[in-house]
């Protein structure tokens, strides 16, 4: 069974007016589509100017140069029946993944504060024993991985990689590459981060089918950046940063002082391992019985109660609410205490939505303007399958401007069309999303904030970032984008 194509229809602009004028039909939309896209890398790389705002602007653009009117892209200040293609996409994705993303931020929050993350790495280097320390901080990562973003993994995380790699007395390379590894993998692949949350959102697939593929997917993609990991550890040696082991102490006593200041007392005895397992287990076994439930049972009350119980809404605040009574009231924590991390948490997310909702307006201009649609049968005639198209643009978004985010909404707008057109299964969607997502963490290098992370914190040199970080990111997406190629041909 070969990789499915998108499927052709003629073009049928919508409109007249914009560029249209000077050309006709799919040569006009195709150049509309050209500038768009190079005027969002120009005002990103070029101008700096903040994603959310470079993709508003390029949104606004693309629509009046494919002819759409002012009426159609803002709607009327009056009550009528027109909508706003503006307002309408910016809605239309935020009403499934801010809440999503707002929940998992508040829950990844708590296990951070509570100590969680100190307890499954000790827990786990206890267990696998200093000879395979790097597997266990790889583990570190891909468990608490799915909670938080890949930025807060580092900064809670960085601390037990320096002790961790003091005691073995060998290159800090062999631990944190593991570990980075299983935090990236799970940004990228598993929701709720806005990666793959936002992407199933735009490509209308149930989030249970994208957690399921991202397991599938992922798990042999860090398997095999894990191994480049102990390959490359052994040959680049980089000394533990003394200075970021003094400034990771005052950060944490920082963090402390700031905890007592509002109310949130430091508790001495640790986390259960089994307590912080379950809490970030629960949403994922809960989202996944009602995907399948609703394929492998009859309607019935059994089933309504299971796929209740399975929404990403309700599931993710079952596990927030279970991490605020056992890691927090059971513990001692006051209520004023939950209520200043769970906020406090929420303030870096909002970049992030914006940015999200701007890429949903993206999708509905193309779509609206007729955009979309001649890129659909451009890419047709190309003669490549859609999981390799869209893997082959994300990664070239992500190289050319770094942002994995904008890389992941740029695309899934772009390829949309392309799975609207035939029968594509939920399966086969969510292994696209799969190939999106490995194409936006391809090749992490100096205009990816990410790699500047990894080089502080880590004291790497940018030539061996670039050697290590960055090849390892590339294995990580051509593994994973091998691994959804090679189960698309089944579903």
């Amino acid at each position: 069974m070969s990789l499915p194509l998108a499927a052709t229809a003629p073009v049928t602009p919508p409109h007249t007016g914009g560029l249209l004028l000077l050309l006709d039909g799919t040569a006009g939309l195709l150049t509309v589509a050209a500038l768009g896209i190079a005027l969002l890398l120009f005002l990103i790389i070029k101008v700096r100017l903040q994603p959310f705002v470079a993709l508003l602007a390029v949104s606004i653009t693309v629509g009046l140069l494919a002819g759409l009117s002012v009426t159609e892209l803002f709607g009327t200040v009056q009550r009528s029946d027109a909508v706003s293609t503006i307002e309408s996409g910016m809605g239309g994705i935020l009403g499934h993944v801010a809440i999503i993303i707002g929940l998992g931020t508040m829950l990844g929050a708590i296990l951070e504060v509570s100590g969680g993350a100190e307890v499954l790495a000790s827990r786990l280097l206890g267990l696998f024993g200093e000879k395979r320390a790097p597997l266990a901080m790889g583990l570190t990562g891909l468990i608490f991985g799915i909670p938080v973003f890949f930025d807060v993994g580092i900064f809670v995380l960085a601390p037990i990689v320096y002790a961790a790699a003091k005691r073995g007395g060998k290159s800090i390379l062999l631990y944190c590459l593991p570990l980075l590894a299983g935090l990236s993998m799970t940004h990228a692949f598993l929701p709720p981060h806005p990666g793959p949350v936002a992407a199933a959102g735009l490509l209308h697939v149930q989030l249970g089918w994208v957690i399921l593929m991202g397991i599938v997917v992922g798990i042999p993609a860090v398997l095999a950046a894990w191994a480049y990991a102990a390959w490359i550890g052994k040959r680049i040696f980089v000394a533990v940063p003394q200075d970021m082991v003094e400034a990771a102490a005052e950060a944490k006593q920082a963090v402390i002082d700031e905890q007592r200041e509002s109310g949130v007392v430091p508790q001495e005895q640790p986390v259960a391992l089994g307590t912080v397992l379950a809490i970030i287990g629960t949403p994922l076994v809960l989202i996944l019985a009602a995907t399948f439930s609703s394929i492998a049972f009859d309607p019935s009350t059994g089933r309504s109660v299971v796929e209740f119980f399975g929404s990403p809404f309700v599931a993710l605040t079952i596990a927030l609410l279970l991490a605020y009574y056992l890691l927090g009231l059971r513990r001692g924590w006051s209520r004023k205490s939950l209520e200043t991390v769970s906020t406090a948490s929420l303030k870096p997310v909002g970049n992030i939505i914006l940015v999200v909702g701007a890429g949903g307006v993206f999708g509905a201009v193309l779509k609206a303007s007729g955009v979309a649609q001649a890129l659909s049968d451009t890419f047709h005639d190309v003669g490549l399958p859609v999981l390799v198209l869209s893997y082959l643009i994300s990664l070239v978004l992500r190289v050319a401007q770094g942002s994995a985010t904008v890389a992941i909404v740029t695309t899934a707008g772009i390829v949309a069309p392309l799975l609207t057109e035939g029968d594509h299964s939920q399966a086969f969607v969510a292994l696209v999303i799969m190939a999106i997502s490995a194409g936006s963490i391809f090749a992490s290098h100096v205009n990816d904030g990410g790699f500047w992370m990894v080089a502080k914190y880590f004291g790497i040199s940018e030539r061996d970032t670039l050697r290590t970080w960055t090849v390892l990111e590339s294995v990580l997406s051509v593994a994973g984008f091998a691994v959804a190629a090679v189960l698309s041909l089944f579903v």
